[in-house]
Order: C-alpha cells, then sequence, then structure tokens
C-alpha cells in the first residue's frame, strides 16, 4: 500500500513537472516567436514617395519644429507626446521575482507598454535604467520630460519609490504614477466601496487592519484616508509587529504616519472586530483564527501573489459571510491594476494634466465601483463565459476586459483633472466620453445618427428568438439606451431563469412583453389570421395551428401584421432564406416587397456598404437597379451621401458576359428612370474603391472618390465580400438591414452579437432616407 501511494505521488509530481516545464517552454515561445518582444513601432503617416519624405523629414519638419518652439504646448498637436507614456524601472522590485536588474525586468515593462495600447490606444515606450540610487534615477526620469507626455514608473523598491516619485512630481510638468502604489491603491478602493456597501458599513465608521507596510500598502491606506476612512482606525503590522510610536524612527516616515501610540505586538492581537483586512505581504501571514475575531461580513483582501496572505476556502470556513478579493486571476475579484492604469492616464492625457492629483484618483475609484455595479455587458460576457458578472460578493469590481471602463473611467478622470484645476487642454466632456465610446465601440461613430433618430421614435419591436441570450442581453440595452419597447417569443421559465443566468435585471410584465408560443390567450385569433393569409397557398388550419405553437418568426411576423408590434427581428438561428419566406407570406404587400439584403461593413477607413447579400441569388436588371436605390436610401439614415458602384467581372463593356449584362442593364433603368445618387459601372472591386484606377480605366466617370456602396450580381460574390472583410480585414458587421420592407421586419444572420441586434433594433425604429 505504501509503495503504491508512494508511486502515486510520484506520478502526480511528474505531471507537475510536466505541465510547469510545457508552460514555461509556452511562455518563452510566446515571447521569441515570430518575433523577439511583444510590440514594434510603425508609422503613422505614409511613406511611400519623396513627397511623403520631405514632409516627414528634411525640411518639411522644420515648420513642426518652429511650432512648437514657439508653443511648446503645440507638441501634442504635432508629434506623439501627448500619447505617449514611458514605462521605466531599475528593476529592484519585480513582482515575484525581486531585485533581478533593469535588463531582466524588460519583459515586464514591455508587457506593461502593450497593455496600455491594448486597452487604452495609448503608446507606451519601456524604458529600463540601471541606476539604484533614487536621486540619479530621478534625475534621469526628469531629464526625459520632452520625450513623453506621462510617466509610469514600476517595480522600483521601497522606500526609494517614494523619493523618485516625490522628485519627479516636484520637478516634471507631466503626470508621474508610481503604479504598483496608486494603481493599486486606487482597484482596492473600488473593491471596498462596493464591498463596504454590500456589508453596509461606512468608511469613516470601520477599524482597518493592514499587513505589509510596503509601497503598494501604504498607498492603499492613504486613498483609504481619502475616501474617508479614520487614521485612529489603521492598525498597521509589518515584519516587526505592529507599528506604534515607540518604532516610528525605524518603521520610516511613511509607515510611521499610521504608528499606534502604543499595543501588542502581533496580528493576532489587533484583528479583533476589525472590520477591514488588507495583505499586502505575503502567504500565510493569516489564520482562520485570526478571521474568526473580525466583526461580521468582513472585507478580506488578500492580496499576495502567487500565494495569498489567505485561501478564500479558509476565510469561508471561519466567516461565511466574508467578502474577498485576492491577486489572483483563479478566484473571485482579482484586484488588478489594469483596471485602472490604462484609463488613468487615458484622461489624463487627453486633457493634458499636469500630474495625477488626490481627486483624479478617487474619481478612478468611484468610476470603477460604478461600473461593477452595472449590469455586465455581452463583450465582458462573451470574454469570462461561466463566471459570475452580477455585482455582488463575488463581483465587487468590474472585468478587466469590460469594454466600457475607458469611457467611464477615463471621462470621470478628465473631469476631475478639469475641476481640480490641473487639466492645461479642457474637453468638453459629453463629446469626449462619445468619442471614447467610439474607441472601444466601433460601431458607435457610425451609428450615431441612427441613435439620435430612434430615440425620437417609439417602436414596438418583436424578436422572435427571446430565449436566446444576445437577445435578451440587447433587450436589457435597449431599455437602458432607446426608447423603443421589447417584445420578446419565448417561453417565460426558460426566459426567467436565463435572466437570472445572465445577472440581468429585466423581467417580463415588467420591463417587455412575453409572448409564450405554448400559451397566450391570442392563439387561436393568430392562427385563424395566418390561415386567412396562407389557406390558399396549401396551409390547412391544422398546420396553421401548428406553426403558430412551433414557428416563432411566424408568430412575430403575424404580431406586425396585427398591428400588435412595428418590427419583427429574426434569424439568430436557422437559414437566411428560410425566416425571409415566412417573412414574406405575412408581411409582403404591393407596398413593401424584399429587395435585398445590405451589409454596413465597419473599416479601418471608414464604412463600405455591401448588397444584396441574401435575397437574390442572381438578381434581374430591375432588381439590380432596386437595390441600388434601397441601398441609396439606407445609406442616407447613416448621415453619408451613397456613392453606389455596380460591381462585375466586366469592367464598363470589355467583358460579354451575363453580370455584365445585367449590370449594363440595371445602368440602363437607372439612367433612364433618373435618381439623385450618384453610382457607377459595371466596374471591378478595385475600379470602384481606388479613383486612381477608376481614372485611367474610364476618365470621368460619374463620381469622384471611392464608391461607399458595392453592388454585386449575384449574392455568392456579395456574401463572399463580406465574409472576408469580416474574418481577414477586421471588418464589424452592421447588419444585414432587410431593404424594401418599410422595417417592418429584418432578418439577421446566426453570428450576430448582442450589440448587433441592438443596432439592428435602432434601425428598425429610425425612418429612411429619400434617395431614390
Amino acid at each position: 500500500m505504501a509503495d503504491g501511494t508512494n508511486e502515486a505521488a510520484q506520478d502526480a509530481a511528474e505531471g507537475r513537472a510536466a505541465r510547469d516545464g510545457a508552460m514555461r517552454q509556452a511562455a518563452l515561445d510566446y515571447h521569441e516567436h515570430p518575433k523577439p518582444g511583444k510590440f514594434e513601432v510603425r508609422p503613422t503617416k505614409p511613406m511611400a514617395n519623396g513627397r511623403d519624405l520631405s514632409r516627414a523629414y528634411s525640411p518639411g519638419v522644420a515648420e513642426a519644429c518652429t511650432e512648437i518652439a514657439a508653443d511648446p504646448r503645440n507638441a501634442a498637436r504635432y508629434t506623439t507626446k501627448g500619447n505617449l507614456v514611458a514605462v521605466i524601472s531599475n528593476g529592484t522590485a519585480v513582482l515575484g521575482l525581486g531585485d533581478i536588474g533593469a535588463l531582466a525586468s524588460k519583459p515586464v515593462m514591455e508587457g506593461k507598454a502593450v497593455l496600455f495600447k491594448k486597452f487604452a490606444g495609448i503608446d507606451s515606450i519601456d524604458v529600463e535604467v540601471d541606476e539604484k540610487d533614487p536621486e540619479k534615477l530621478a534625475d534621469i526620469v526628469c531629464a526625459l520630460e520632452p520625450t513623453f507626455g506621462a510617466v509610469n514608473l514600476e517595480d522600483i523598491k521601497a522606500p526609494d519609490c517614494f523619493v523618485v516619485e516625490r522628485i519627479c512630481r516636484e520637478r516634471m510638468n507631466i503626470p508621474v504614477f508610481h503604479d504598483d502604489q496608486h494603481g493599486t491603491a486606487i482597484v482596492v478602493g473600488a473593491a471596498a466601496v462596493n464591498a463596504l456597501r454590500l456589508a453596509g458599513k461606512a468608511f469613516e465608521d470601520i477599524k482597518i487592519v493592514s499587513v505589509g507596510g510596503g509601497a503598494a500598502g501604504i498607498a492603499c491606506l492613504n486613498l483609504l484616508m481619502d475616501l474617508g476612512a479614520r487614521r485612529e482606525n489603521i492598525w498597521l503590522v509589518d515584519r516587526e509587529g505592529l507599528v506604534t510610536e515607540a518604532r516610528a524612527n525605524e518603521a520610516g516616515a511613511e509607515k510611521a504616519a499610521f504608528a499606534q501610540r502604543h499595543g501588542p505586538a502581533g496580528l493576532g492581537d489587533v484583528i479583533g472586530g476589525a472590520d477591514l483586512f488588507l495583505g499586502l505581504a505575503g502567504p500565510g501571514v493569516m489564520t482562520e483564527g485570526d478571521v474568526a475575531k473580525m466583526a461580521d461580513k468582513p472585507v478580506i483582501f488578500a492580496l499576495a501573489n502567487p500565494t495569498p496572505e489567505i485561501d478564500p476556502e479558509v476565510v469561508r470556513r471561519a466567516k461565511p459571510d466574508a467578502l474577498i478579493a485576492t491577486g489572483r486571476s483563479d478566484y473571485p475579484n482579482q484586484v488588478n491594476n489594469v483596471l485602472c492604469f490604462p484609463f488613468i492616464f487615458r484622461g489624463a492625457l487627453d486633457v493634458g494634466a499636469t500630474e495625477i492629483n488626490e481627486a483624479m484618483k478617487v474619481a478612478c475609484v468611484e468610476g470603477i465601483a460604478a461600473l461593477a455595479r452595472q449590469t455586465a455587458s455581452a463583450e465582458v460576457a462573451g470574454a469570462y463565459k461561466g463566471e459570475t458578472l452580477t455585482f455582488g460578493p463575488e463581483y465587487l469590481i468590474p472585468k478587466p476586459f469590460d469594454p466600457r471602463l475607458m469611457p467611464t473611467v477615463a471621462t470621470a478622470v478628465a473631469e476631475a483633472a478639469m475641476t481640480s484645476g490641473v487639466a492645461v487642454r479642457p474637453v468638453d466632456l459629453e463629446e469626449y466620453r462619445v468619442t471614447l465610446t467610439r474607441r472601444v465601440f466601433r460601431s458607435s461613430f457610425v451609428m450615431r445618427p441612427v441613435f439620435e433618430a430612434a430615440s425620437q421614435a417609439k417602436r414596438r419591436i418583436v424578436f422572435a428568438e427571446g430565449e436566446d441570450d444576445r437577445v435578451l442581453r440587447a433587450t436589457q440595452a435597449i431599455l437602458e439606451d432607446m426608447t423603443d419597447q421589447p417584445i420578446l417569443i419565448g417561453r417565460p421559465d426558460v426566459v426567467e431563469s436565463r435572466c437570472e443566468r445572465l445577472g440581468l435585471e429585466i423581467r417580463h410584465g415588467r420591463d417587455f412583453e412575453l409572448v409564450n408560443p405554448e400559451n397566450d390567450p391570442r392563439y387561436r385569433d393568430y392562427w385563424g389570421d395566418y390561415h386567412r393569409l396562407m389557406a390558399r397557398e396549401g396551409v390547412t388550419p391544422d398546420l396553421a395551428r401548428a406553426i403558430m405553437r412551433t414557428n416563432t418568426t411566424a408568430i412575430g411576423a403575424v404580431m406586425v401584421h396585427r398591428d400588435e408590434a412595428d418590427s419583427l427581428i429574426c434569424g439568430t438561428f436557422g437559414q437566411y432564406l428560410w425566416h425571409l419566406n415566412y417573412v414574406c407570406n405575412v408581411l409582403a404587400d404591393a407596398d413593401h416587397r424584399p429587395i435585398g439584403a445590405l451589409s454596413l461593413m465597419i473599416l479601418e477607413d471608414g464604412p463600405l456598404f455591401i448588397a444584396d447579400t441574401h435575397v437574390h441569388a442572381e438578381p434581374t436588371p430591375e432588381q439590380i437597379a432596386a437595390t441600388c436605390r434601397a441601398a441609396a436610401r439606407h445609406v442616407g439614415r447613416f448621415g453619408l451621401e451613397p456613392k453606389v458602384a455596380l460591381c462585375s467581372h466586366s469592367q464598363f463593356g470589355n467583358l460579354d458576359i451575363d453580370t455584365g449584362r445585367r449590370m449594363r442593364g440595371a445602368i440602363g433603368l437607372l439612367d433612364a428612370e433618373g435618381t439623385d445618387f450618384a453610382y457607377e459601372g459595371e466596374m471591378h472591386v478595385d475600379a470602384a474603391l481606388d479613383p486612381e484606377v477608376r481614372e485611367r480605366i474610364m476618365p470621368d466617370s460619374r463620381f469622384e472618390g471611392a464608391a461607399n456602396v458595392l453592388v454585386f450580381a449575384n449574392s455568392d460574390a456579395a456574401s463572399g465580400v463580406r465574409n472576408i472583410l469580416k474574418m481577414r480585414a477586421g471588418g464589424l458587421e452592421v447588419g444585414p438591414i432587410l431593404m424594401g420592407m418599410g422595417n417592418r421586419a429584418h432578418i439577421v444572420t446566426p453570428s450576430i452579437t448582442a450589440r448587433g441586434l441592438l443596432n439592428i433594433a435602432a434601425l428598425a425604429g429610425t425612418p429612411v432616407a429619400h434617395y431614390g
């Protein structure tokens, strides 16, 4: 038996060693391939010819230099300075590794630089300085001020970090922020705000016990006091025990600020009745017995990494009602500085702040805390599948990939900078928030006129697939951002349970109407209407009854037909033409017929519309001309002037092929009928998008510049281009928009996101522009 146990233990140890070895190699491969390091520098301006070079360098560069010499603030207009942060370290306190030196710290600093770019769009350069004397290091950092818009100090040991930051802040006129101190403090502050909210406690009343006393710990305590905690209620314990007035000289000025007059020596002696434990020390510092001595509903932040001061499972045994945060990603409530530093720098840079002050830190705390109390977005749910994302004990702070962090936190920081008088480039806060939202939600800029128009109307929108998670999240967003009235088709128990699972606040009967296909009092009326519409199309009464029990698209279409809803949205599963068949059966009439499907692709260089992606496989010239007209009308909804290109393998009559003939036929119809929008064709896609190519082939074409609408002669080509732009060019799709139905119905595709459904709902509630 003993031999078997030893063998099992040995096998387990070998398995762990193999996994650790594989993980180590994977990490090394990540850093080495396909090229060493984690980022590169790329030009943002064209460098294609001599003219570009003369502007980028000599002689054109002199113009920017003279403007900056005349007014230093112009550096933010003509250089990267206003969006450039230095990540500076001497490698003396690298997280989990200690004093490994400046060079060995470079992978960490590169990682910090790419996080700035990833989360906030801030350009960043890592600067590793081989200097351990804090005053000399400060001199070096200060000398770099002309290059950077802000400085992020990183992984500098205490107490040297206090000296470096103090000197730099005194001498430099740009923000200097030691993230190990203040970033940690801000995220701890946000978690504490929400934890105390749940516990029903106030900062001014709580007893705080902190272990560690390092740079991060001291910064946390200072910020907790800014939030209302009282100095006399803070008990700081370091390696030597409780910091008291008798130990003030040996403890150092930063710790001495929290010295108690007298008291017992250890953590176990002072933890009794404590409301908040703050651990920034090391593993195993706290015991289950210590937790048991704390007040009811204690807040325990055990932040040592990778092993916390006490495991959450141990805390739960002693205090099941405890509110816990750690520094680990495999437990809820990870205190991660990435929630803070990209966004506090974003706000500071954008208003030209000369420093990051206490008001900006508190604003950052409040912004992060408030975001956790909101309903989690669909984007966050997609990134963290299976995790609890509802405000509560296991969700005190937001997740790093929440796209709302930048507009929420950076705007709060910018406002605080302006209010406290350290901003030299004030901004319009509402426009600033919109700009930041546009950065993280690429569709927001193009969709803005649509949402503005939708806000003036109140339409009843019925979602056929009301049980789908994406539909439920879109419904929550509609109620938060729009005036439309959602109607969902689905089983009440399923919808209710999924809303609870997703952490959504919406409930049927209060926030939206719910149509239960299994038991709705209007069932007889619905199947009767459907039978009357389809009786001569082979639909018997029994079939009509069955369809009205099982086919949610048909049910939604009947609701619109009966004027119980204004628009139907369907298609989150199933084939497009299957849904289109039922939409046409019920809703098509002399004034409404499907003309084509139009997809808006949002690309890096602007929007591009593609048609017809779904409705007509091989459209006739008449159908192509109608698609061009309808597309022009819909483009107008986005505040854009339509330029329609009729695309074919034939180019201006050079090939006698079917697609060319049909396109030429459509051009003839448009010419004969007259239009008030620009169109041209038939031509290749490159000629449509590149005016120089088009000019060589067809001088004096019908419009200038690039086309923004591509109409194809078959759905294979249109759908193929749409999918290539989406999958390989990073295009974000809005749509497809079903043209010709007067917004009575829109059919999406199974790949649509919750935000995509929100966009379609906005389109369903806005009028179509009058182009034709």
